[in-house]
């Protein structure tokens, strides 16, 4: 399902099922796998790669560059970056060209879900099942599992694959919603 509103390009790869609502853009080469939702105004870049149900929420920007692999979820308002040295022009005044930008890959691995209002600077993984909190600004990679929130964001914990936060109990974390168990390394969480 496409909506009549939204650009989507001739040359981009759009799996079965995938539903793309009102006025979101998808560029060229994108691919996106089956049974995923693009919300109303987001934009997916050319040359994307966006896996099998991945939930993309309304205006979302995700730029050249960026992976995103199956089942991730993606909040409304969140923005990845591709560029460490942005700048619209050459020290000459000179309009930059599509030449003169250096990608920087960025990397959403299975599962992960990037709250609200999220941004993420490129050149980063964000882990298996990681949970990045609403508003954090995404700086370095960010373990499986592992919990991240504030600016710039820190790991403040762990959670599980039902997305409830760990529990650390007995030398094990402990999830309080399915009692599943983890080994994770406590030292590395913030204090």
């Amino acid at each position: 399902m496409i909506h009549p509103s939204a650009d989507v390009s001739p040359n981009a790869q759009i799996g079965a099922g995938t539903r793309i609502w009102n006025e979101a853009q998808v560029r060229e080469g994108a691919c996106l796998g089956s049974d995923c939702t693009v919300g109303k105004g987001s934009y997916v870049d050319h040359d994307v790669s966006i896996g099998d149900r991945v939930k993309i929420q309304n205006h979302v920007s995700i730029f050249h560059g960026v992976t995103i692999e199956d089942g991730a979820f993606i909040g409304p308002h969140v923005t990845f970056t591709n560029d460490l040295h942005p700048r619209a022009v050459q020290p000459d005044g000179a309009v930059r060209g599509d030449d003169d930008w250096r990608v920087i890959l960025t990397l959403v691995r299975e599962g992960a879900s990037i709250g609200a209002g999220a941004v993420v600077v490129c050149g980063i993984t964000i882990g298996r099942w990681a949970m990045v909190g609403a508003g954090a600004i995404v700086t370095r990679d960010v373990p499986d599992q592992g919990l991240v929130f504030g600016n710039p964001a820190e790991l403040m914990g762990w959670v599980c694959l039902c997305g409830h936060r760990l529990d650390r109990q007995d030398g094990a974390w402990r999830c309080p919603e399915c009692s599943r168990t983890f080994e994770f390394e406590p030292e590395a969480i913030a204090q």
